[in-house]
C-alpha cells in the first residue's frame, strides 16, 4: 500500500516554486515595527527609574541613599504628597533597590539598582511575583488586607524581599487598618510595606507611628520648565520658553500633570505661548496684564473690549478671573519681595511688567482688588450666565479703582478744600498711579462735602492723642498713624517694683495672676490706700480677692502690706472709671470738625471704637507719681521778687490758736 503523497513531486531546492514562480522575498518591516508598537504616553515613557532621575525631591533621595549605605532601611514607608509628584514611582525604585542583585547576580541592597538584572527588569515591567501593588481605592475591605497578611507568611519566590505597595492607602476602611496593625508593627524579616497617599490626615495615627514618613514636595516651576524642555527636545518638538512656562504653571507642581499637558501640546503642534494658551483655555498672559492695567485705571470700556477678545478666542471668563487673581498675587509678591525681580523663577515679561505694576499700585489697592475678584469668582460659578457675571465683576472692580483708599480719603479731608463728589466717568483724573483729587464715597449718591477747615490728625492739639475708626459700608476708615500709634502703646515687661498707687498694685498682677487681675479691676472698690494699709470693698464676698491679693503681696513684698475689707462705698472700679473716660472721649470725637466732615460725606457711616493712646490699659489717664529725689525736687511756690519779708511776729501770730 502506497501513500498517495508519494506521487507528488518535491519542489526544487532552489529556483522557482511549484508553478515556476520565484519565491516571494520576506517582507522587510524593521522600520515599521517601531510604528506598530503601541504608543506610550510621556508620563510612562519618562518615568524615573533611579533615585537620580527624581526631580525636586532632594531631601528624600539623600535620606534613602544614606539609609541604604548604612543598611538601616525601614520595614514600612509612608509616602505622601499631591498627585503626580512621584509617590508610586519612588515606591517602585525602593522595591528595585531592595531586590537588585547586580549584573553578576551577587550584589546586595543598593541605592543604585543596576536595571539589568532579572529582578530589576521584572519590577520595571510590573510582572515581578514578589512585588505586589494594590489600589486601596478599589480594594478597601478587610478581606483584601487579610490576603496581604496571608501572603506575608510565605518567603519570596525569586527576590530577596517581598514588597507590598498600597496606593491611596487612606481609602482603606477602619477594620482594614485595624487588621493590618499587628503585621505592620512586627512584619516578617523578608517583608517591606510601602504606602502612598494624597490624604495623610485620613490615615490613622496608629498606622503612621509604625511607618517612616516622607513628604514629597511640589516640584518648583523652574525645575519643571527645564525637565519639560529636555523631554520635548528628545521627542523632536520645539516649544518656546513661554509655552513651557504656561505648562509648568498649569501643572501646579505635579510632574505627571505637566507631562500629560506636554504630550497634548506636542500632539497638537502647539509650540508657542498663544497655542498653549488656546489649548489650556487660558487668556494670553499679555492680555491679562493689559486687562489688569485697564481695570486699575478705571477704564471699563477698554476692559470689556479685552474681555470680548479673550471670549472670542474661546477663553472661559471664569478662568480669566482666576488668571487675574493669579496675576494680583504675583504683583503682590513682587511688591513684598523685590528680590524676585532678579531671580530666574519668573519669565522676563512677568518680572518686567509685574514689577512696574508693583511700583504703581499700593498694597491697599491690591488687597481691595483681590477681595473683589475672590468674591466674584464664586459669583460666576453660581450665576446662570457666566459671561454676564464675570463682566459685572470687572465693572465693579473698575468702579472701585476710582474710589480713594482710606488713608487717601483721610488725607484729603484733613488737607481741606476737597470735593468728594463722584467722578463723571473713567476719563477723570484718577487711577492707581496718580491718584485723584475727586473720588466718589458712595455709589449713586450725589453727596458733596467740603472740609474747609484745616485740622490736625489729633483730636485736640493740646489734649490726649486719639485715633478714630470709622466704619462705612462694611469697611473701616482708619486715621493715618493708627497702627503705628497702636504699636507704640504695646506694653513692655517691667521689673517688679513696689506699687505707689492702687492702680499700680492691680497692674502688678497682670501677667503674674491673670484671674486675680480680672477680679481686682472689675469687682473691687478701693476704700483707702495708705501704705502699708489698703482697704477694699468686694462686690462678691465669694471671690476671696483680699486673701489672694495679700498672698501675692506677701510673696513679692514680705511683711510690707496689709489688705483689709471695708463696708464703705469706696471708689468705682477701675473698669467703671475707664468707661466714664471713654464716654467723655466719644462725645469729644463726635464734636470734632474732621469727624463731622466724614459723617457728612458718608451718610451711612457710624463711629466705631475711639482709641485714646494716651490712656493706660484701664482706659485712664496716667497717674502723676514721681518720687521726690535730689534730681527731681518738689514743686515749690515762690513769692514774687517785690514781696515784703515776713516778720517773726507775724509768723508767731499765725501759729496762735483761734
Amino acid at each position: 500500500m502506497t501513500d498517495d503523497n508519494d506521487d507528488l513531486p518535491l519542489p526544487p531546492e532552489s529556483g522557482g516554486g511549484f508553478f515556476g514562480d520565484a519565491p516571494a522575498e520576506p517582507a522587510q518591516v524593521p522600520a515599521l515595527q517601531e510604528n506598530n508598537t503601541p504608543y506610550r504616553v510621556l508620563a510612562r515613557k519618562y518615568r524615573p527609574q533611579t533615585f537620580e532621575d527624581l526631580i525636586g525631591q532632594d531631601s528624600l533621595v539623600r535620606i534613602l541613599r544614606r539609609a541604604f549605605e548604612l543598611k538601616r532601611v525601614a520595614h514600612a514607608f509612608m509616602l505622601t504628597g499631591v498627585r503626580g509628584v512621584g509617590k508610586t514611582t519612588t515606591a517602585r525604585i525602593i522595591a528595585r533597590a531592595l531586590n537588585c542583585v547586580g549584573p553578576d547576580g551577587k550584589g546586595g541592597p543598593t541605592a543604585e539598582p543596576c536595571g539589568v538584572c532579572a529582578n530589576c527588569t521584572a519590577i520595571l515591567a510590573d510582572r515581578h511575583p514578589d512585588v505586589l501593588e494594590m489600589d486601596a481605592a478599589s480594594r478597601t475591605g478587610v478581606d483584601d488586607v487579610r490576603e496581604i497578611i496571608e501572603a506575608t507568611r510565605f518567603r519570596p519566590m525569586q527576590a530577596r524581599m517581598k514588597v507590598f505597595i498600597i496606593d491611596e492607602v487612606h481609602m482603606l476602611s477602619r477594620n482594614a487598618f485595624n487588621a493590618l496593625l499587628k503585621t505592620l508593627e512586627e512584619p516578617p524579616p523578608q517583608v517591606t510595606f510601602i504606602f502612598a497617599t494624597t490624604e495623610l490626615r485620613k490615615v490613622p495615627v496608629t498606622v503612621l507611628s509604625r511607618c517612616q514618613r516622607f513628604d514629597l514636595r511640589r516640584v518648583p516651576q523652574s525645575l519643571l520648565i527645564e525637565h519639560f524642555g529636555r523631554i520635548a527636545q528628545k521627542e523632536g518638538a520645539s516649544l518656546s520658553d513661554d509655552a513651557l512656562a504656561l505648562i509648568a504653571r498649569a501643572a501646579d507642581g505635579s510632574v505627571r500633570d505637566g507631562l500629560s499637558l506636554l504630550d497634548q501640546a506636542i500632539a497638537q503642534g502647539a509650540s508657542d505661548a498663544d497655542a498653549v494658551s488656546d489649548m489650556l483655555g487660558l487668556a494670553d498672559r499679555g492680555l491679562v496684564f493689559d486687562l489688569l492695567e485697564a481695570l486699575m485705571a478705571g477704564k471699563a470700556a477698554e476692559a470689556l473690549d479685552l474681555t470680548d477678545q479673550a471670549y472670542a478666542r474661546g477663553a472661559d471668563l471664569g478662568v480669566l478671573l482666576a488668571d487675574l487673581l493669579d496675576l494680583l498675587h504675583l504683583v503682590s509678591r513682587l511688591k513684598a519681595m523685590p528680590s524676585l525681580r532678579e531671580g530666574r523663577d519668573l519669565p522676563e515679561a512677568e518680572r518686567t511688567r509685574g514689577g512696574m505694576l508693583a511700583d504703581r499700585l499700593s498694597t491697599s489697592v491690591l488687597g481691595r482688588a483681590w477681595q473683589i475678584l475672590l468674591k466674584g469668582v464664586g459669583e460666576v460659578e453660581s450665576a446662570p450666565d457666566r459671561r454676564q457675571a464675570a463682566e459685572m465683576v470687572l465693572i465693579r472692580l473698575c468702579h472701585a479703582s476710582l474710589l480713594p483708599t482710606p488713608d487717601r480719603l483721610i488725607r484729603q479731608l484733613t488737607e481741606g478744600g476737597v470735593d468728594l463728589s463722584l467722578p463723571s466717568g473713567p476719563s477723570g483724573p484718577s487711577g492707581p498711579s496718580g491718584g485723584s483729587a475727586q473720588a466718589g464715597p458712595a455709589e449713586g449718591a450725589g453727596v458733596q462735602a467740603r472740609a474747609t477747615q484745616q485740622v490736625s490728625t489729633s483730636m485736640d492739639p493740646g489734649g490726649p492723642r486719639a485715633h478714630v475708626r470709622l466704619v462705612a459700608n462694611g469697611g473701616e476708615i482708619i486715621e493715618p498713624g493708627y497702627a503705628e500709634a497702636e504699636a507704640e502703646q504695646a506694653p513692655e515687661p517691667e521689673p517688679l517694683t513696689p506699687p505707689r498707687t492702687w492702680r499700680e498694685m492691680v497692674a502688678l498682677t497682670w501677667d503674674k495672676v491673670p484671674q486675680l487681675h480680672g477680679t481686682l479691676r472689675n469687682s473691687v472698690h478701693l476704700v483707702r490706700f495708705s501704705p502699708p494699709d489698703v482697704q477694699i470693698r468686694l462686690e462678691d464676698s465669694h471671690t476671696k480677692a483680699d486673701r489672694l491679693l495679700q498672698n501675692f503681696l506677701e510673696e513679692h513684698f514680705p511683711g510690707q502690706w496689709r489688705i483689709s475689707l471695708s463696708t464703705a462705698e469706696g471708689q468705682p472700679t477701675l473698669d467703671e472709671q475707664g468707661a466714664e473716660v471713654v464716654q467723655l472721649n466719644r462725645a469729644e470725637v463726635e464734636a470734632h470738625p474732621l469727624v463731622k466732615a466724614i459723617l457728612e460725606a458718608f451718610p451711612g457711616a457710624k463711629i466705631g471704637d475711639v482709641q485714646d493712646h494716651s490712656l493706660d490699659e484701664y482706659g485712664l489717664p496716667p497717674e502723676i507719681t514721681a518720687p521726690l529725689t535730689e534730681d527731681a525736687p518738689p514743686d515749690l511756690e515762690f513769692a514774687p521778687l517785690d514781696a515784703d519779708f515776713l516778720d517773726e511776729d507775724d509768723l508767731l501770730k499765725d501759729q496762735e490758736p483761734l
